[in-house]
């Protein structure tokens, strides 16, 4: 009885001081937000200043929403990686290349993905914003102590690539490495059943197989050869290699140290950082100085530019046509699920909502639908192409793909008055698939018994206690089939296909943008901004529009329930162990959204891990 009651005073304390905690948080949280709107400093940018452009960051498609974890950890940990978004960061270069005080810029650091972010397709349109900077004669020096693909493919179109003495570059290749769970579930005596339409929808595979199958295997190499031919390709080009060349290196150095790179001409120098400081001073005036270079972060400019871009005539009716014009771009980002959705989810009643009000506001003219989502929910995929239809009938709606818009991504996509991708978007998946899983075994070993009461022979056909009857399995099956001939019609009616065309091209197969392109699922090769700009161009704006963006950030409410469910959870570690128990987090996450109400979803495997 002691330890009763000491158990539980003991727990009392714990809430009590839980919830103290949290009040603290949030009058800490209004008040860093009142200072921080308040008391900030104007951002002021020198004459001759070097734009920095640290890549220590994740680059998301939609604007980072209001995240007070990551507010109090700031404060703690000052040099933790930065959530940037794509548009901020492209126009930030773009802004800096006309920009007569910015002499040049510096890149440097290493890239921090996060779920989404930081894909092939969305550092395409960086990469280009850089290569546009270089092109008005402004040198862009680029030193790495330690590099990736990502950030090799960025830093080569530098005009000086600098590699530190001990520092290498890893590009081995791409590859992806999808986890499987039949062997694990089975021996807990958790049952999977599945159905599922399309012989390369391989989503079920983790939980029925224990490696990949002939057919999943063939579309996810097709896909990495592909990839990779979009990442080597440039590389190669922009260091003055063949991409054989390049090519024969990766695979005679796998992880290419300074002096080999050095060698091969990969990279132009091999220095330290202070040497490369130290030239920067030179070239900035501030030789001699206990100063370091005239330097402004690419963060801090960003904020001197107008939120909104706009793009008017010098006239007060070209002014006047940017107010009346708006092009809004609403982001549809993570996986689709039924609902509201959570932070990183695409909710089909919230995302639907969006798009109906946008449609209805008589400001704005036009609708680019940035989609970055591997698909979910096919009942949230379909509601959410219903508002997409009903959007394009009163004004042009673009779609734009980031690096995913496959399954329901492409469900959602599918109607737009035109698809617009890069060759690395991840696209297509058109299939079907339910996951059924019982734990009568599992159950059974820990003594644990089901019995049941019903007014129908299929009342209980939602249980988890027993497998499905094959009576029961034929239902779904049937679902999945209909589900199936409904993403079919819908592509082949989008997308002016025949239906043996489209029956071809599904599936569930996942293409590359550039495939993507060929089979007719795409209409053109481009990022965020031709899609806006093609969007503007048919809703005759001209040249005077505002470009609006959607979501807009969150209520202080939402924050700081996030922040209480932040609070809660605990840190995955690090090392090997942390890095499987991340991979084990992450894939039951996703198990949490498979919310569909019928229990069909249209979504990519569930790990397409590109490394």
């Amino acid at each position: 009885m002691k330890t009763f009651f000491a158990s539980m005073l003991g727990t009392m304390a714990a809430l009590f001081v839980f919830a103290l905690l949290v009040v603290v948080a949030a009058f800490g949280f209004v008040g860093f937000v009142a200072m921080a709107t308040s008391g900030s400093k104007p951002v002021m940018v020198e004459d001759g200043a070097y734009l920095v452009f640290d890549l220590n960051a994740d680059i998301s498609d939609a604007p980072p929403q209001i995240n007070p974890l990551e507010v109090f950890s700031s404060l703690e940990q000052p040099d933790r990686p930065k959530a940037l978004q794509l548009r901020a960061v492209t126009r930030a270069l773009h802004a800096a290349a006309d920009d007569a005080r910015i002499q040049g810029m510096l890149i440097t650091g290493r890239m921090v993905p996060n779920d989404y972010g930081s894909s092939l397709a969305a550092l395409k349109e960086v990469r280009d914003a850089i290569t546009k900077f270089r092109e008005t004669g402004k040198p862009v020096v680029a030193y790495l102590a330690d590099a990736g693909t990502r950030e090799i493919y960025l830093a080569s179109v530098a005009s000086e690539l600098i590699l530190d003495p001990y520092g290498q570059v890893a590009l081995p290749g791409l590859a992806s490495e999808p986890m499987f769970f039949a062997g694990a579930l089975d021996k807990l005596g958790v049952g999977v059943q599945v159905a599922r339409v399309g012989k390369y929808k391989s989503a079920v595979e983790p939980f029925l197989r224990e490696d990949l199958s002939a057919e999943n295997r063939e579309q996810l190499q097709k896909l990495l050869d592909d990839l990779w031919q979009t990442v080597r390709d440039p590389i190669a080009t922009a260091r003055d290699m063949t991409p054989e060349t390049l090519q024969s290196l990766v695979d005679t150095e796998g992880n290419i140290r300074s002096t080999a790179a050095l060698a091969s001409k990969l990279v132009n120098r091999v220095a330290y950082r202070d040497e490369v400081i130290a030239d920067l001073k030179k070239r900035t005036g501030q030789a001699g100085t206990k100063e370091s270079f005239k330097q402004i972060g690419l963060v801090d400019y960003a904020k001197t530019i107008p939120s909104g871009t706009v793009v008017v005539s010098a006239d007060k009716a070209g002014a006047a046509a940017a107010k009346r014009g708006k092009v809004a771009v609403v982001y549809a980002e993570g996986a689709i699920v039924d609902g509201e959705g959570r932070h990183g989810e695409v909710g089909g009643a919230s995302f639907s909502r969006e798009l109906r009000r946008l449609r209805q506001d008589p400001q704005i003219a036009a609708v680019v639908i940035r989609v970055n989502s591997p698909g979910g929910s096919a009942t949230a995929s379909e509601h959410i192409l219903r508002e997409v239809r009903l959007t394009r009938e009163v004004k042009p709606t673009v779609i734009s793909m980031g690096g995913y818009a496959a399954s329901g991504g492409y469900w959602i996509s599918s109607f737009g008055d035109r698809i617009f991708a890069e060759d690395a978007t991840i696209t297509g998946s058109i299939g079907v698939f339910s996951i059924l899983l019982d734990v009568e075994r599992l159950a059974s070993k820990l003594g644990v018994t089901f019995d049941v009461v019903k007014t129908g022979k299929f009342a209980d056909l939602g249980t988890i206690s027993r497998p499905k009857t094959p009576e029961e399995l034929a239902l779904f099956q049937r679902d999945a089939d209909w589900i199936y001939s409904e993403f079919l019609s819908r592509v082949g009616e989008a997308r002016k296909l025949a239906p043996e065309r489209v029956k071809q091209i599904a599936q569930g197969r996942v293409w590359s943008g550039a495939d993507g392109l060929k089979v007719g699922l795409v209409d053109e090769i481009g990022g965020l901004d031709a899609a806006i700009a093609y969007a503007a161009k048919k809703a005759d704006l001209g040249d005077a529009y505002s470009v609006v963006e959607y979501p807009r950030a969150k209520s202080f409410q939402d924050t700081l329930r996030e922040l209480v469910e932040g609070m809660q959870s605990s840190a995955t570690g690090s090392g090997i162990v942390g890095e499987i128990s991340q991979r084990l987090r992450e894939q039951a996450a996703r198990l949490t959204q498979f919310n569909d109400p019928s229990h069909l979803y249209a979504r990519l495997p569930l790990e397409i891990v590109v490394r």
